[in-house]
């Protein structure tokens, strides 16, 4: 019954990649097309994840979150994308559907922050898709704020606007 959180393996990452592509279907579905949605497939999702893992390893963190030995959650961070030494980026937690309000996200998060502070960063970003609601009450209870940064980022056949949150460390 208690969640474990583990490093990922290069085993893990197919799995990953349905995790991920399960997830974001469950989250992202009450506001983009099922068109959006059915690309990438699972498999596709995994096989990116082996390949960005394989050129990120030195610097950027994959933890896994399991319940009862099954893999239900992930997060993944690095170095901020626009290159400030002193900022980390979380680039992802996803949950496995099923896991959603049973307070893994939130150790994941816990979990991704201790981390962060480790590397010795003193500020976290992030983005967040500005009509996934859940998630962003999620990271708002958990500190993070919006900088009022926005991009648009292609979902499928979709531009879906993101939102950048920031917290310090």
């Amino acid at each position: 019954m208690t969640v474990t959180l583990r490093p990922a393996t290069d085993d893990d990452l197919m799995g990953i990649g349905a995790l991920h592509q399960r997830s974001r279907v469950a989250a992202y579905s009450s506001f983009l097309p099922a068109e959006a949605l059915a690309d990438p497939t699972p498999g596709a999702m995994g096989r990116y994840w082996v390949e960005r893992v394989g050129w990120e390893r030195d610097d950027h963190r994959m933890t896994v979150a399991e319940r009862d030995g099954r893999l239900v959650g992930f997060s993944y961070l690095g170095p901020d994308d626009d290159g400030d030494p002193d900022t980390g980026l979380l680039n992802a937690i996803h949950l496995d559907p099923d896991e959603r309000g049973r307070g893994t996200g939130r150790e994941l998060m816990i979990d991704a922050l201790d981390a962060m502070r480790s590397r010795g960063w003193s500020r976290a970003v992030l983005w967040v898709l500005a009509q996934n609601d859940s998630a962003r009450r999620f990271y708002e209870r958990g500190g993070w704020t919006p900088e009022g940064t926005r991009r648009d980022e292609h979902f499928g056949p979709v531009v879906v606007a993101q939102v950048r949150y920031a917290r310090p460390l």
